[in-house]
């Protein structure tokens, strides 16, 4: 048998002992998403992650220049588009950012504000497989540029003001029953007649 089979050998071996082990893990943790990656998990992820982010995202420079209506478009932006999950903080603490698996992170802590911008615009741009978060890249220079006032608001999340959040709150998107209490409040307001009970129901 030569050095080439047994190393083959060797490494289908390793590759089904591994399979095994994924397979137990997951028969074990089960496939809930409410539960909370253990520190195994949780390392292997951010190993895969960082494996995935294309090097050479690694080294880009924010091309635009830090100003504070550069963080004020960043911090809108993510009000309309990122708070959902993340929070207006960037903590994560959401009803959407707790359910994921794994959860959405704190913004705030080093794990995020370790990354360098490049990793942090691809991020943004192309989103991570097999996690909650999405890829917002449209394919434009807008929409490159709008990514790097995330970076730069992204990074200002650490000293985040309670003001600043109190704007942000007016600029979340509104849930499908707050839009349908204002739109009933605004027809209480005009003297509109009430829509017609649903069939069935009992007045």
């Amino acid at each position: 048998m030569t050095s080439i089979v047994k190393a083959l050998l060797v490494l289908v071996g390793l590759l089904v002992v591994a399979g095994a082990v994924a397979v137990g893990y997951v028969m074990n943790a089960g496939l809930s998403a409410r539960a909370q990656p253990g520190s195994v998990e949780t390392y292997v992820a951010g190993t895969i992650r960082n494996l995935t982010v294309a090097r050479r995202a690694r080294g880009l420079r924010n091309p635009v220049a830090p100003a504070p209506a550069v963080v004020a478009a960043g911090r809108a932006h993510f009000a309309d588009h990122c708070a959902s999950c993340h929070g207006n903080d960037g903590g994560g603490d959401t009803e959407m950012g707790r359910n994921l698996f794994p959860k959405a992170p704190d913004m705030r802590l080093a794990a995020t504000q370790n990354l360098t911008d490049g990793e942090l615009f691809w991020v943004i741009e192309n989103g991570i497989r097999f996690t909650g978060m999405p890829g917002w890249s449209t394919g434009t220079a807008e929409g490159e540029e709008a990514s790097w006032h995330l970076v730069h608001f992204i990074r200002h999340l650490p000293d985040i003001s309670e003001a600043e959040i109190a704007e942000m709150e007016a600029l979340n998107p509104r849930s499908p029953e707050e839009t349908r209490q204002e739109i009933a409040a605004e027809q209480f307001l005009r003297g509109d007649d009430p829509p017609p009970a649903a069939p069935g129901h009992a007045h």
